[in-house]
């Protein structure tokens, strides 16, 4: 079997699998420490039985449709999510569309229709892992269930990492506190927002600070309001630049709305319309409100060299 194949990324729908599988279900926001332990596992297992590897996921997230008054904030898109999977070496990343008439389906029904579209051999889940119309599908039923229609359930203990379970509630409480270092080491690696840059107001060229204000999905988590030390990578040129970067609403300026905006170290180049990933290394400060620009621009010199330091010394 070629371990080396690209993962297959598609809608279940699209997916008629012969080979047999070992599966798991669920969001995978993230693709923190814990996701990324039970995956190897996952892989290491298939391989050793010469199956395959593969997730099945949903988009968008479940509650959107069942609880559409909760604000749903992701940590990846699904496409992040593929790649990372994609280099955990998991085979097959399917996506199941949640609609109502999903949420509908009975424990069984769901089975059979996954079943339908992958053999799989082994289902792995989580310690809580309830499935189909009403969370009746717990796991003794999916093994009741396994038994009849030719798979067993293996239940997984959380992880936990210095004592606490990784989850990505925990990684978007931190965010939320501008703790990105405890985000970046539940995460195993460092927290980051992709977006194409957009034209800004100019302000920060006209005070000797030019940054890429950088347009984020609306319903992307971003970590709280402040500045931070981050590296930069322009996504079509691969280049990294380390950078110093403001999330918030510009209250000098009077700003309404949340905005990122990242000055970029040794880099004056046009890049409007270009793709690029800000990571989040080390929270430097709140934002904060000042009396005046000439205030402000010492402050901003006084980050940009806190990340220069920061950034030499990693």
């Amino acid at each position: 079997m070629n371990w080396n194949q690209a993962m297959h990324f598609a809608e279940l729908a699209s997916v008629h699998y012969q080979t047999p599988t070992l599966l798991t279900i669920g969001k995978f926001d993230g693709v923190h420490q814990a996701h990324q332990q039970l995956l190897r596992r996952l892989v290491e297992r298939a391989r050793q039985h010469n199956c395959h590897s593969a997730v099945l996921t949903f988009d968008p997230h479940p509650d959107e449709i069942l609880r559409p008054e909760r604000e749903i904030r992701y940590l990846t898109t699904i496409n992040e999510r593929a790649a990372l999977m994609q280099e955990l070496g998991i085979d097959l990343l399917a996506v199941l569309p949640f609609t109502h008439a999903t949420s509908q389906l009975s424990p069984k029904a769901f089975l059979q229709l996954l079943l339908n579209h992958v053999p799989v051999r082994e289902l792995w889940v989580g310690p809580d892992f309830k499935l189909g119309h009403r969370g009746t599908g717990t796991i003794p039923v999916l093994q009741e269930f396994g038994q009849e229609l030719g798979f067993t359930v293996e239940p997984i203990p959380y992880w936990t990492l210095d004592g606490e379970i990784v989850s990505s509630t925990a990684i978007r409480t931190s965010l939320a506190a501008g703790d990105v270092q405890t985000a970046n080491h539940y995460l195993g690696r460092a927290f980051s927002l992709q977006g194409t840059v957009i034209p800004g107001d100019q302000r920060g060229r006209k005070i000797g600070f030019p940054t890429a204000n950088v347009q984020i999905a609306s319903n992307h988590t971003l970590p709280a309001d402040g500045v931070y030390v981050c590296k930069v990578q322009l996504l079509d040129d691969r280049r990294s630049f380390g950078a110093v970067t403001n999330i918030g609403v510009r209250p000098t300026f009077g700003v309404l709305g949340r905005a990122v905006e990242a000055h970029l170290f040794d880099f004056n180049e046009d890049i409007y319309g270009r793709p690029l990933r800000v990571s989040f290394l080390q929270h430097i400060r709140g934002e904060q409100k000042f009396a005046g620009i000439e205030q402000l621009v010492a402050q901003i010199g006084r980050d940009a060299q806190f990340a220069r330091e920061w950034l030499a010394n990693a």
